[in-house]
């Protein structure tokens, strides 16, 4: 007989073992990106269960009524090509049933997104090393904590760079454990944003929004600086070639790429001012 096999909403404890799977794949989450994660959408995570015990994964985050953002397809490895992803996979997408629906894929699995209607809109490639200390910020622009900047300012400008408005994940994002949030100000408007997180491996730089190479150069040397000690780490975009630019100058080297992918039409974002996403699993 079968062994049964169901599909359950994860809870907020089952959170740390997709960040376990994450780490196993090389994806390097960050430490305490779980609880910012859940309570952006709580009904967000499925866990595919085989005899109660979890064997794969989806994250299939709402933002508003028109986006979901993909993430976490995980099937651990001595189960791969019986069929218990793809049935994941199809409750995942059910959920998000009727939105554009975006995702960052590896290339393994990139073939397997297009046959699902996903199409390549930009490549990233992770950067990772030890930028230069102390660069500073274009004249008159200065680096300021970004908590100390009025949220809705904050959100304004996120929303330049995301499709979807994604105020509770923004919020969490900023002021979690583990993590530096900076803003590049200039005659009182915001110039830039960038945020660094630990993670088990190098620190992760995400978002790093930038009106110019650079504010984002000062971003990335700042926030490196307050990372804890060790490498750091980018998603950069090659829909921003100043940004792969940037990443090149400032001795950092590739390591990992990813596509970002959409069912939908390339959303209209600020391109240009996209140096580094904010995460693989949420967007």
């Amino acid at each position: 007989m079968p062994n049964p096999f169901e599909i359950t909403a994860a809870r907020a404890e089952d959170i740390v073992t997709l960040g376990e799977w994450a780490h196993e794949e090389s994806w390097n989450p960050g430490l305490h990106d779980g609880g910012v994660f859940f309570a952006t959408d709580p009904g967000g995570f499925l866990f595919g269960r085989l005899d109660g015990e979890p064997v794969t994964s989806v994250s299939v985050v709402r933002y508003g009524p028109d986006h979901g953002f993909l993430g976490f397809y995980l099937t651990r490895p001595h189960l791969r090509g019986q069929g218990y992803g793809l049935r994941t996979w199809q409750a995942g997408t059910a959920r998000l049933a009727g939105r554009t629906i975006g995702l960052d894929g590896v290339p393994a699995q990139q073939d397997n997104y297009r046959r699902s209607g996903f199409r390549t809109c930009w490549s990233n490639a992770r950067y990772e090393g030890t930028p230069p200390p102390g660069i500073a910020p274009p004249p008159g622009t200065t680096l300021v904590d970004a908590r100390s900047v009025p949220f809705d300012v904050l959100a304004a400008y996120d929303r330049r760079f995301f499709p979807a408005a994604r105020d509770t994940f923004l919020a969490s994002w900023i002021t979690a454990p583990g993590r530096t949030a900076l803003a590049a100000v200039r005659d009182g408007e915001l110039r830039g944003l960038g945020v660094v997180r630990a993670c088990r491996a190098a620190s992760r730089i995400g978002p790093l929004y930038a009106a110019s190479p650079g504010v984002a150069a000062a971003l990335v040397s700042a926030l490196a600086s307050a990372a804890p000690d060790g490498p750091v780490a980018v998603d950069v975009p090659d829909v921003n070639p100043a940004a792969v630019r940037l990443a090149q100058e400032l001795d950092l080297t590739p390591s990992f790429d990813t596509a970002r992918m959409y069912t939908g039409p390339a959303p209209e974002i600020d391109r240009p001012g996209l140096y580094g996403i904010t995460s693989l699993e949420l967007g």
